[in-house]
């Protein structure tokens, strides 16, 4: 049976950290979807590891990842990562697998990636410039490269000096690329790259039919998916539920338990609609007390108040049967605290979250004013300890959204968490 960790907001909601700790005991962790654009923190033993492409399982002892056929694989990354956590002692022999059937990110696509951002100019999407657009979308246009592509040099050759030619095409002389120089860096791969790749098809069938414990970690959030998100200032792939199936080959009634990791506030990367954005000293406080810097590219997370119609649609789509929320302990210090709940366009209640990007602009937030607990909660592991009106908080987004709130972090260490 899997259990099913995904982003319910606009990603950076620490999915890292429950999937760490329900690895314990789980035999296989997953990445479904996304490629080295996500970025995860885990404190384990008063060490802090990020990571991009590795499932955040690698730091437990025995636990099999795999990073699944829907993700875009960058090479040099992966090996970066394995090489500094097993720098740091962790043994990654015969646990990091990489489905054949992954897409490479090449270098090659990071720079179209730039290429797009600035042609876009003050409507760019802010992407964290990894080359995951474009993998994507040669992907789309069936003119990508496949992980076991690379093992066929005639073939890996060909693809990409067709798919270079193609962007010449478009970007002219703005492209500053050479083929030959990337084709002589992925000779230097091929042999080291062997021993992760795996047909994955055989590999999760025989998981399932041996009941193995299977952990599956989202990757960015719900608010990001190409389809649900708010698009164009989305990523590239399907971040929600529907993409674990298609990403991973897995049976959807082998699925025990489907969590969203809700931040306690609200933050975003990049450009795009943010409706509970505080661009004032609250937002100012909740960056500054969370270090909202981005994992990924070091950029200030753009923060607000928690969103609960955000939340209460994210469900709607991944039907959750359960919710971490985490960084409780940013709210300690404040006197109130603010949830929004409704929107309105034009004097009517909007149903939903709104794909209209020029209703977004102009709606109307309503926001419920809820007294804060001014006191720490930090370290907090039992739900009786917290302050009366931190409960409170915690109640009011169960009944909400209609989905029980069964992990609660209060910190950043692993030991900070509370299970109810």
């Amino acid at each position: 049976m899997a259990t099913v960790v995904l982003g319910a907001q606009w990603g950076d909601e620490g999915k890292g950290k429950i999937t760490d700790v329900l690895s314990e005991g789980i035999q296989l962790c997953c990445r479904a979807q996304g490629g080295h654009n996500a970025g995860h923190t885990i404190v384990k033993n008063g060490k802090t590891f990020d990571v991009h492409i590795l499932p955040s399982g690698v730091l437990t002892d025995g636990c099999v990842n795999l990073i699944g056929t829907g993700c875009v694989v960058y090479i040099p990354q992966l090996f970066k990562e394995i090489a500094t956590v097993e720098k740091n002692g962790i043994d990654t022999k015969d646990r990091v697998l990489v489905s054949d059937r992954c897409h490479v990110d090449l270098d090659l696509h990071t720079k179209v990636d730039g290429l797009e951002e600035v042609e876009l100019g003050k409507g760019n999407i802010g992407t964290t410039g990894k080359g995951i657009g474009p993998t994507y979308s040669t992907k789309a246009t069936r003119s990508g490269i496949h992980v076991a592509d690379i093992f066929n040099k005639q073939l890996f050759d060909t693809r990409l000096r067709n798919m270079a030619a193609g962007f010449k095409k478009r970007y002219g002389d703005l492209l500053q690329y050479d083929a030959d120089e990337e084709i002589k860096r992925f000779d230097e791969y091929r042999e080291t790259l062997k021993p992760y790749v795996v047909n994955q098809v055989p590999l999760i069938e025989s998981a399932v039919k041996g009941n193995v414990r299977m952990l599956v970690e989202g990757a960015n959030a719900l608010m990001l998916d190409i389809d649900n998100g708010t698009y164009p200032y989305v990523t590239s792939s399907n971040t929600g539920l529907g993409g674990v199936f298609t990403g991973l080959h897995l049976n959807p009634r082998k699925i025990k338990e489907t969590i969203g990791v809700v931040k306690a506030y609200t933050t975003r990367v990049g450009s795009g609609p943010f409706p509970s954005e505080q661009i004032n000293e609250i937002g100012e406080k909740l960056q500054q007390v969370g270090k909202e810097f981005g994992v990924t590219t070091g950029r200030k997370r753009r923060c607000g108040w928690l969103d609960l119609v955000v939340v209460k649609f994210s469900n709607s789509i991944n039907w959750y049967d359960a919710i971490n929320l985490t960084k409780l302990d940013i709210l300690d210090d404040f006197d109130e605290v603010k949830v929004a709940t409704e929107y309105t366009y034009e004097g009517s209640r909007l149903a939903s979250f709104p794909a209209n990007l020029d209703v977004l602009e102009k709606m109307e937030v309503k926001y419920e004013t809820l007294p804060g607990w001014k006191s720490k909660t930090v370290g907090l592991t039992k739900y009786e300890d917290l302050p009366e009106n931190a409960r409170k908080y915690i109640e009011y987004i169960e009944k909400f959204v209609g989905v029980r709130v069964k992990y609660i972090g209060t910190g950043p260490a692993r030991e900070s968490m509370i299970v109810r």
